[in-house]
Formats: structure tokens, sequence, C-alpha cells
């Protein structure tokens, strides 16, 4: 069952990375670098320069699209080449872009262009692995907002680089009622119903469960999805099929979701028959690919 009822919130590719927050955390992030201004700059006597990017490592590439407007906030006319496109993957001592411009730019731009890259690259590597160990399976691999602060957007674009697809990407996106929202609302019903009467109509509702009864419940009071936490496989496989006739016999459709999994484990929670897992691993236990940068003056 395709995960309609979960929010797929951080939207296509290439729209993810042209929101308008964008151009403000790049630009604070170059002047964290730079500072009042480089001080080896002298040492590169104005010239011009060419510069290319190669993988040290194989995996799978993302970041490309944030390099030209870094370097553009540095210099306008530094031209770059994407030689291959995000989501591709690489191997070792593959060149991956060329850059041309001024050479003070370029040697500006380097170490924030490749650390955003490498950290992208390697959520979407880590990815690319988990949700290779889904083939086959129908079940999807989500992430989750464990992101770091200010660059959600483009740890989420790494997700789905990588092959998986995102969860909310904020509180606005989706309401999900966690422990603390059934407690002080009194319960599931009453939550589902006071999210229902104050949210838009098209928003969704997720409940996340701790137990079976809180299963249930989320589906007798109308939930759109119910996220199934902390629950080992054995225990989703017959909990999974008595949801689902549950939700036929009130004539709606769930969708039904494992979180707090362990990720040496997707196999068999995808065998249980739910719609898709939703982890943070990918992003929180991954490690940065390592790209390079060399350069290559252009003499007058």
């Amino acid at each position: 069952m395709l995960p309609l009822a979960i929010p797929v919130s951080a939207v296509a590719a290439a729209s993810l990375l042209s929101q308008p927050q964008l151009e403000p955390l790049l630009r604070s992030w170059l002047a964290e670098d730079i500072g009042r201004g480089d001080l080896s700059a002298a040492a590169l006597l104005g010239r011009p320069g060419r510069a290319s990017w190669t993988a040290r490592r194989g995996g799978i590439f993302c970041g490309g699209l944030l390099v030209e407007p870094l370097f553009r906030l540095l210099d306008a006319t530094v031209q770059v080449r994407l030689l291959v496109a995000d989501g591709e993957r690489v191997v070792p001592d593959q060149r991956l872009l060329e850059l041309a411009g001024p050479a003070t730019a370029l040697v500006a731009g380097e170490r924030t262009a490749l650390n955003l890259a490498m950290r992208l690259s390697g959520i979407a590597t880590a990815t690319s692995a988990l949700v290779a160990e889904l083939s086959g399976t129908g079940v999807a691999l989500a992430d989750t907002r464990k992101t770091t602060p200010g660059l959600r957007l483009m740890e989420k674009y790494a997700v789905r680089c990588g092959g998986g697809i995102n969860h909310r990407c904020g509180l606005d996106d989706a309401a999900m009622l966690k422990e603390n929202h059934l407690a002080w609302a009194g319960g599931v019903a009453r939550a589902v119903a006071a999210v229902r009467s104050a949210a838009p109509w098209p928003a969704r509702v997720i409940v996340e469960a701790e137990s079976a009864a809180e299963a249930a419940q989320a589906v007798d009071a109308g939930a759109d999805g119910v996220l199934l936490d902390g629950f080992g496989p054995e225990a989703l496989l017959g909990l999974v099929p008595q949801l689902r006739w549950q939700a036929v016999g009130r004539g709606s459709a769930v969708v039904l979701e494992a979180s707090g999994v362990d990720p040496a484990h997707l196999k068999a929670y995808a065998a249980t028959g739910i719609d898709l897992i939703s982890t943070s691993a990918a992003v929180t236990r991954s490690s940065w690919l390592d790209l390079s940068m060399r350069y290559e003056p252009v003499l007058a």
C-alpha cells in the first residue's frame, strides 16, 4: 500500500533547494568561515583559477545544486560545471564538478561548500544502503524531524537523493499526536477530535501508539496513520492485520508505520505488512563522504 496518508512534505528535489531561506543560510555559513576577511587571499595575487572536486570514497553524491549559488555569493562570475547529478552513485577518484573564477572566491568558498556536500552525500549514501534493504518489499523508508538545526531542508533533500521519502518537515505539515498529547487531551479519541476540529480539512492526523490498545483506539478515532513505536517484528506480525481489518470495518484505510526500529532488522519489519518505516538513522548515524577540491592556477 502506497503511504499516501503520510505527508511527503519536502516537495520536489530542485524546489527544495530553491527555498527563500537558502540564501541567508549560505551567507551566514560563509560569514562564519571568512569572518573579517580571508587573510590568505593576498597570496593568490588576484589571479583567476580553476578547480575540480573528486570523490575519495564511493557513495551517493549530494549537494551539487548548492555549489553554484554558494560560490556566486562570493563572486558572480564563478562558473560551475556539474559532472555528476545529485543522487548518482560515484566511485573513488571520480571527478564530480569543475569550477572557474577568481581564485580568491574559489578558496574562500571551498571549506563551506565541501562541508555541506560531504555531510549531505553521507546522508544520501546511508539512506541508499537502508533503502536497498527494503528493495522489492513495497515498504518505503521515511526520515524524521531529527535533523541538524538550520540544515533540515538540505538533510531531507539528501534523504530523497538516497531513495527515501520525507516525513513531515515541521509541526505545520501534519498533526502527530504523541504520548503527551494523548495524556493532556484525556485519550486518543479526544486528541484526534480536537485536532480535527481545529486543523484545515486536508491536514493529516497521525497517532503515535506505544501499545496495541492505543493503536486500535487510533483506528477507531479515524486517524489517517498510526505510528507503531517500539514494536518488534514479532508483535507487528499479529497486530498489523488486526488493524487493517479494523479499518476496513470502519470503511476506511489507515497507513501503518513502524518507528523506533533497529536498522539491522529492516527486512523483518518489512515482512509484517506495514506501509513504511521511519528512522533517523540515515541522518544521525551517517558519516561524511570524503570529497576533495584541487586547484589549477590560470597563468596570465
